[in-house]
């Protein structure tokens, strides 16, 4: 064999640091180049392994942080939170990794240890974090929903494509088998030509549709393990109060965006994905009132309806169905129950389902489109729902972490369920039922000019009916954060 150079040889990065040098010779440690140990378990190289960024660190990072690690596959070299007591038991765990409370402080002075970030805060942080560290060239996992804003979805969307980065937002269900199950029977037309679906769930399981602690004039003391200026972010000023955190912000616009945006992308994303859906061309919706006394009603402006009706129109991909009606219900509404099928058969689930409607027949399931069934049952009794016809996801559900880990180190253009260009459009999808719902509620000169159906120009990001609600399509950043 030709000796390879010395020059050569130690240009093979870690191998070289690793390798202990003997003459001409070079004894290279087992746990550099993988493989088994002599008791037959796999011995990871530290290149083989994907460096993690963690921005949040209680509530669902606790679940992304230990999946994406999948102990100790891959590494977490960098955690931040600002909120100390959230950061806690992960502190504990990987207590080599820095831990900052500003993730902008995080990316200056840790930045090149790192090759990925996951994103689990608080929906208005999403964007400018994700953004951030995309513009650095890190991969990026991001909770869903992926943004607030439906203008921060669509520059995300692009971001993704511009540097060239592994992307994947939080929505779990988009690796489970029955997506995949439920797509394939819909494309194969088993119940028809479809032209109507209903979505629905029972949050909000937090309060919403109350006055709020702002509202009050109400405040508390910042607890000393909370960053209250950084949890702010991008939101207007206002006091601490508990009421807003860990959890409890999904309620509240300036954080959150309520039961559509916390459901919507679990639900949603099984049509969305089997009926190939576009921009949706209307939106109209209808909430739920509140009264604080006999015949007065109650405007709590700072937090989200206690529950909503939401009516979307899409364009067809079927020459056969000229629009797909879309309907959306939360807050323990439910649409009516249709001929011919029994309660039991369609609202199975306290979590919420799904009902596809064709011309041949109907489709339900459950979260994530889970136990998919078709119906009547009587008329599909001896009808197999099909194999799907794309690939299913290394551990489904639980797999969705490290599918995008995976994706990380075999670089851009590897493929993920829920990356930003399918997941980007979706939400934007689910967050035009909150640009609806807050037209609903919006009130000029004591009338509600905003209760009409609403007009979208998916294209240009526009209402064309109706100018008040496209101040709901992007916020303004208070903080001095952008995007």
């Amino acid at each position: 064999m030709t000796k390879p150079s010395r020059r050569k040889f130690l240009k093979s990065g870690v191998l070289s640091a690793a390798a202990l040098s003997i003459g001409d010779f070079f004894i290279v440690p087992r746990h550099v180049l993988g493989g088994k140990s002599p008791n037959g378990s796999r011995i990871i190289a530290p290149s083989d392994k994907l460096n993690i960024a963690a921005v949040g660190c209680g509530g669902k990072a606790d679940v992304n942080i230990r999946l994406a690690y999948n102990k100790g596959s891959d590494n977490i070299v960098a955690l931040c939170d600002v909120d100390d007591r959230q950061a806690k038991k992960y502190r504990a765990q990987f207590a080599n990794a820095p831990y900052f409370q500003d993730y902008r402080e995080m990316f200056d002075k840790v930045g090149k240890t790192f090759d990925a970030v996951i994103v689990s805060t608080p929906d208005h942080m999403h964007a400018p974090i994700a953004m951030a560290a995309m513009q650095l060239g890190k991969h990026v996992y991001v909770e869903k929903p992926l943004t607030h804003d439906i203008y921060e979805a669509r520059m995300l969307t692009q971001a993704a494509q511009k540097y060239k980065v592994v992307t994947q937002m939080g929505n779990q269900g988009s690796s489970g088998d029955a997506t995949r199950i439920i797509e394939t029977a819909i494309q194969k037309n088993l119940i028809g030509h479809v032209h109507t679906v209903y979505c629905w769930t029972n949050r909000p399981v937090w309060p919403q549709g109350v006055r709020s602690p702002k509202d009050k004039g109400e405040s508390q003391p910042i607890p000393p393990e909370v960053n209250w200026s950084l949890w702010l972010g991008t939101a207007p000023a206002r006091d601490y109060h508990e009421a807003y955190m860990p959890t409890r912000w999904r309620g509240y616009w300036d954080f959150g965006t309520g039961a559509l945006g916390d459901m919507g992308c679990h639900f949603m994303d099984v049509p969305f994905r089997a009926l190939n859906l576009k921009y949706p061309t209307s939106v109209e919706c209808s909430v739920g009132s509140v009264y604080s006394d006999f015949f007065q009603e109650a405007f709590y402006d700072d937090v989200c309806p206690p529950s909503s009706a939401i009516h979307l129109t899409f364009p067809s991909d079927d020459r056969k169905v000229k629009e797909i009606k879309f309907s959306w219900f939360d807050g323990g509404i439910r649409p009516q129950l249709p001929e011919g099928v029994e309660y039991s058969d369609v609202f199975r689930e306290i979590d919420g389902g799904i009902l596809f409607i064709g011309t041949k027949g109907m489709l339900t399931g459950g979260l994530f489109g889970n136990d998919p069934k078709l119906l009547p049952a009587d008329k599909f009794a001896n009808k197999a729902l099909p194999a799907p016809e794309k690939p299913l996801v290394d551990g489904k559900t639980e797999g969705h972490q490290q599918q995008w880990v995976k994706a990380c180190k075999q670089g851009f253009g590897a493929y993920t369920s829920s990356s930003f260009d399918q997941s980007g459009p979706l939400t934007e999808t689910v967050l035009m039922g909150n640009l609806a719902t807050r037209s609903y509620l919006a009130r000029e000169d004591g009338k509600f000019t905003g209760r009409k159906k609403l007009f979208w120009d998916g294209d240009n990001m526009k209402i064309t009916n109706y100018d008040y609600a496209n101040q709901f399509v992007k916020r303004q950043y208070n903080g001095g954060y952008t995007l």
